[in-house]
């Protein structure tokens, strides 16, 4: 799917492609949260309720920022958020309305679909340097042999940061290369 808009994902992983545990992040890191406000605001964010509900209330919703639910439930309320019923139709939204650039920012369900689906040519990922055996949600397999990566950043483990990091940019490898 190729559109003018770039359709990106964000995330932060451990190293094994953990995301979460009952709905919430494994980590503190202020590097990553200032890395994710900085190059998602102003853009379009693309989420699953679950990750809506799991915003501090007040950081819903994320500001300076078009936020996007998605949910299959129709009583589904999101103060300040667009609702849409698929992944699909936020996206179109996006598209139609002109947004410059969309992030799909969670959950594992959201990043599994867009990648499955390959509505995504961008990622930034966060690599945190730690493993968490009680994890319960995961980041999907990324394929080597379909993205190229290049390191954009990296943080120390300090008083900001429970662990260190590093951000890479991932993009789509043209068919063939």
């Amino acid at each position: 799917m190729q559109h003018p808009t770039p359709i990106i994902l964000i995330a932060a992983i451990g190293k094994n492609n953990e995301l979460g545990k009952n709905n919430d992040l494994l980590w503190r890191l202020k590097s990553d949260m200032n890395f994710f406000k900085s190059t998602t605001s102003g853009h379009w964010v693309i989420m699953g309720r679950k990750s809506w509900e799991s915003l501090p209330a007040r950081f819903r919703p994320l500001p300076n920022r078009v936020n996007c639910v998605v949910s299959r439930n129709t009583d589904f309320q999101a103060e300040g958020a667009h609702l849409f019923s698929s992944l699909h139709s936020a996206i179109e939204k996006a598209l139609e309305s002109g947004a410059e650039k969309a992030f799909i920012i969670g959950g594992a369900q959201i990043y599994r679909e867009a990648l499955a689906d390959g509505l995504v040519n961008e990622m930034y990922l966060t690599h945190v340097d730690a493993s968490f055996e009680d994890a319960d949600v995961f980041f999907p397999t990324i394929d080597d042999a379909t993205w190229e990566r290049q390191e954009v950043g990296h943080f120390e483990s300090d008083e900001n940061n429970e662990f260190a990091g590093v951000f890479f940019h991932y993009r789509k490898k043209a068919a063939g290369s």
